[in-house]
């Protein structure tokens, strides 16, 4: 969508003036990896207007191939509104205007199941699955077992504004059973599932993917990872294994979250993602895919939108190979990606 970010703090009713960017999950993930010198794909469906003009020229501008993304000459780009967050409480008032949009109307008809099957990972969002009936038909054929199935990363996203009816929360949990990766918010766990007892309750009710990752605030995230099949942290074309009971053998890997002075909370956990498959595709160790995962999500915090350049590559990998002491000090504030200090200098005042 077409992000409208506001020009000075207040109510929508108050703001007399809004900055044009861009927002969307999955592309956020895209543009993100693109950014770090991945070779990325973002299929979608944008309308036949300026604001989809926008959108790709942007989308494309990160390196990202959008050659793949349909134009709708019926049917509108999707918009929204929103204000800027109360830090203490990250407050902030939300008005979406995508009903009956380009992306809304996406199908298993009108769009190249090939070319979204191409890369080694395919990442999805349960936001997509609200959408519409046919964006939920779509997600389900993208993630049937197939020999030309890529590994399926799924953000459970759960907006259960977006949801026209109830059964959102078994429709998350149905694609996250589906998944080779899963990125799910203890919070949104709870919302959707009703479980409560950290990522042990979460991986219960969860025990079909081989990696699960349960986001955890300002605590940090736990990745559990699953060995059975042979399958481990990456895995090999030819379709997800899918397994009905908790694997008998699991790792379990804590890494807490960097200290940082938030300016905006949009796209963080995008960008977490986007930072732990950035390290999975590299296979890095598990300890240091977490590590990747909350230095891209800091890039987010400390920047306004919904987007932000990830650390360069160099500079991540120094950060994340520091030693757990030096880990739990630092302190990252806005501008931080664009230097480059040793880590202990890496501190807002």
């Amino acid at each position: 969508m077409v992000t409208f970010l506001p020009s000075r703090p207040g109510r929508l009713a108050d703001v007399p003036s809004f900055d044009r960017a861009i927002g969307g999950a999955e592309s956020n993930v895209a543009c993100g990896l693109a950014a770090a010198g991945f070779a990325v794909r973002w299929v979608s469906r944008v309308g036949a207007d300026g604001f989809g003009d926008h959108l790709v020229e942007t989308v494309g501008g990160y390196g990202v191939d959008v050659s793949s993304v349909g134009r709708d000459p019926s049917r509108p780009t999707g918009v929204y509104f929103r204000t800027a967050g109360d830090r203490a409480t990250d407050a902030h008032e939300v008005a979406y205007y995508r009903a009956g949009s380009a992306a809304s109307a996406m199908s298993v008809e009108n769009v190249d199941l090939s070319a979204v099957r191409a890369g080694r990972v395919l990442h999805l969002s349960g936001i997509t699955a609200a959408l519409s009936d046919t964006c939920l038909e779509l997600l389900r054929a993208l993630m049937a077992p197939g020999a030309d199935r890529p590994l399926v990363s799924f953000d459970v996203n759960h907006r259960a504004g977006l949801w026209r009816n109830t059964e959102g929360p078994r429709v998350l949990l149905e694609m996250a059973r589906r998944a080779d990766i899963v990125f799910v918010g203890e919070d949104e766990a709870e919302e959707a599932w009703g479980v409560t007892g950290g990522p042990a309750a979460i991986r219960a009710v969860l025990p079909e993917p081989p990696v699960l990752v349960v986001k955890q605030g300002r605590k940090g995230a736990t990745a559990l990872v699953s060995d059975a099949g042979g399958r481990g942290p990456v895995a090999p074309r030819g379709g997800a294994a899918h397994r009905c009971s908790p694997a008998p053998q699991e790792s379990v890997t804590f890494v807490p979250a960097l200290n940082v002075e938030v300016v905006a909370t949009t796209g963080a956990g995008d960008a977490f993602a986007a930072g732990f498959l950035s390290a999975t595709l590299r296979e890095l160790p598990l300890r240091d895919r977490l590590r990747h995962g909350h230095l891209w999500a800091a890039a987010a915090l400390t920047a306004p939108g919904d987007l932000a350049a990830p650390p360069a590559r160099a500079h991540a990998d120094r950060l994340a190979a520091v030693g757990d002491d030096t880990w739990e000090t630092l302190r990252l504030g806005p501008g931080w990606t664009q230097a480059d200090p040793a880590p202990e200098e890496v501190r807002t005042p």
